[in-house]
């Protein structure tokens, strides 16, 4: 169906449309399926009406051996059905999964903590599972339900009219279950994300939890949070299996009436014996995707919801567009009156921030704790997007690039050190599979790690485990420095880079700021140590997020100083001449 003009359709739509074709083919085969499903009434219908009053044994035995040909047909074609389904889902998940993946790697840089976590993939597996499940079977068959209806009729208006308000009945139920159950399942859904949250922060402060005797007290909460989402998980089930339940036995009921109406029908003899049992079974076919769509409406639900979220998603963080490629930067970092305010916050952190840094320069960013250093350097990146003011790269606003691109030229070190799960080298080439190893080594031996890393039992081959679990907090600040500077990155942002470091890595440090400035690179270091600004020749200091100073380090730190200085004691002299 086309969309209408101006309407912009899904990621997610358009990623499905893609499968429309697989779509009529299930819908094909959703036809012969259901014309197949036939074979057991007729065959019904003709045992009683003509096999067994003739008594003719060959025409029971071609009757059989026609119905299991018939048979095998059907569960070929719906055996088919199921796997194009599963592949439909898993179609659509190929197509969306690396946008869903940016959404999840992005959504913290732009909402801040207050995201969603992993619940994007979540959703994405939900709507893929639900795909693969006996759920979408049932909607293709439920348009069969009039046929169903329409041969019962055709048999006895008394048939049809029977199994007419049954199916009434059961689609009614089904509209009750789809009120009922998605207030439920959307608590339930809240509640496994609290739940899983709150699982994975007490799984990354392990040792906090265990050195402080705070396990005992996270386990209560967890147990509580468990305890509310079995609770409402439990709410959700009850009202999709009490319906399903309740429709299951109405089926049985249906089928009943079926037969007795029937028999009815053959005792005034307005019927055969062979109706009795075709309309039985035409009746409970009619019915059986309703009662399918009920068993899976619970998953039907959730596939729903996690559908709307993730459109929602991807519309909020649409797709960057191909961006012009601009000439490398080599000349000049400029920050023009930026201010920042934190993602998913309203506080303006760092106010009208001005400076400009040629090439072969280092700046150290100095200041008290909560002054605003991290989130300036932030911004400095492109991780932080600045409230106001820009941030230029050769007079090119750092917007103008694509990130992946901007990354060939930036090399950054955070506060927070997290290495990824692999080996040293890939965590130093940032993960480039065409790195070659005299750049990965190049940049090792100027970060001062080369020696300590072929020390190691596989070299540069170790596997470091999950956020670098197999190195000391030094090693792998050391690690992430050579992984700054791999690729002889024009602008170097180096938040706390000695914070784990011994004297042998601050000298390192020194050695590694200097040589990439040497080289013609922009070095920003920001610092609590004098260590860290011995090889920067500019210097800026942050105060409660504006800029106190900036310029030479002699200039500055003297006015520093001067302000920081003590007063000049004072002599007093008594009258007896003793000074004090």
């Amino acid at each position: 169906m086309a969309a209408a003009p101006g309407v912009r359709r899904s990621e997610l739509g358009e990623a499905l449309r893609a499968c429309r074709a697989a779509f009529i083919g299930v819908g094909v085969m959703s036809c012969m399926i259901n014309l197949l499903y036939l074979t057991g009434s007729i065959f019904m219908l003709e045992v009683y009406d003509r096999v067994l009053p003739s008594r003719s044994v060959p025409t029971l035995v071609g009757l059989v051996v026609l119905a299991a040909g018939l048979y095998a047909a059907q569960g070929f074609l719906d055996l088919l059905r199921g796997r194009i389904l599963g592949r439909i889902g898993t179609s659509l998940d190929e197509a969306i999964n690396a946008r869903v993946f940016e959404t999840v790697v992005r959504l913290p840089l732009l909402v801040g903590g207050r995201n969603e976590g992993l619940q994007p993939l979540r959703d994405l597996d939900n709507v893929r599972s639900f795909l693969g499940s006996m759920g979408p079977g049932a909607f293709f068959d439920l348009p069969w339900l009039p046929f169903y209806l329409a041969i019962c009729f055709a048999f006895h208006w008394l048939l049809g009219l029977t199994a007419l308000i049954g199916a009434v009945i059961l689609v009614t139920l089904t509209l009750i279950t789809e009120f009922m159950s998605r207030r439920p399942a959307k608590e339930a859904m809240s509640l496994a994300a609290r739940r899983n949250d709150l699982a994975a922060t007490s799984r990354r402060n392990a040792e906090v939890l265990i050195a402080m005797g705070m396990s005992g007290r996270l386990g209560k909460r967890w147990s509580e949070a468990n305890e509310n989402y079995l609770a409402g998980n439990q709410r959700a089930s009850d009202v999709a299996g009490g319906l399903g339940a309740i429709a299951k036995v109405l089926r049985m009921m249906l089928q009943s009436s079926v037969l007795a109406v029937g028999a009815y029908l053959v005792i005034h003899q307005e019927a055969t014996g062979g109706i009795i049992i075709a309309g039985s079974i035409l009746s409970a076919r009619a019915l059986a995707p309703v009662d399918l769509a009920i068993a899976h409406w619970k998953g039907f639900v959730a596939a729903r919801q996690s559908w709307h979220r993730l459109t929602r998603l991807l519309e909020q963080m649409p797709a960057s567009n191909t961006q012009t490629l601009l000439q490398s930067p080599s000349k000049r970092l400029s920050v023009e009156g930026v201010s920042i305010v934190p993602p998913g916050d309203q506080r303006v952190i760092v106010q009208d921030v001005t400076f400009a840094i040629e090439a072969g320069s280092g700046v150290g960013v100095i200041g008290p704790s909560g002054s605003g250093k991290s989130s300036l350097v932030r911004a400095l990146v492109g991780v932080w997007m600045p409230f106001r003011g820009k941030v230029r790269l050769d007079g090119a606003a750092l917007d103008q690039w694509s990130s992946d691109v901007l990354g060939r030229y930036v090399g950054y070190l955070p506060q927070d050190v997290e290495l990824f799960g692999g080996s040293i080298a890939q965590n130093i080439c940032r993960f480039d599979p065409d790195a070659k190893s005299e750049s990965i080594i190049s940049a090792a031996k100027e970060a001062g790690v080369h020696e300590m890393i072929i020390k190691m039992r596989d070299g540069y081959d170790t596997q470091i485990g999950e956020q670098g679990t197999s190195l000391s907090a030094g090693q792998a600040q050391r690690v992430a420095l050579a992984r700054a500077l791999y690729g002889n990155p024009f602008l170097i942002v180096l938040d706390e880079p000695n914070s784990n470091l011994d004297s042998e890595g601050d000298e390192a440090l020194t050695r590694a700021v200097r040589g990439a400035r040497e080289r013609g690179a922009i070095v920003v270091v920001v610092a609590h140590r004098p260590v860290g600004i011995e090889a920067v020749d500019q210097l800026l200091v942050l105060k409660d997020g504006r800029m106190q100073a900036f310029g030479p380090k002699e200039t500055v730190l003297g006015q520093v100083l001067q302000r920081v200085a003590p007063p000049t004691p004072i002599k007093i002299v008594s009258d007896a001449g003793a000074k004090s």
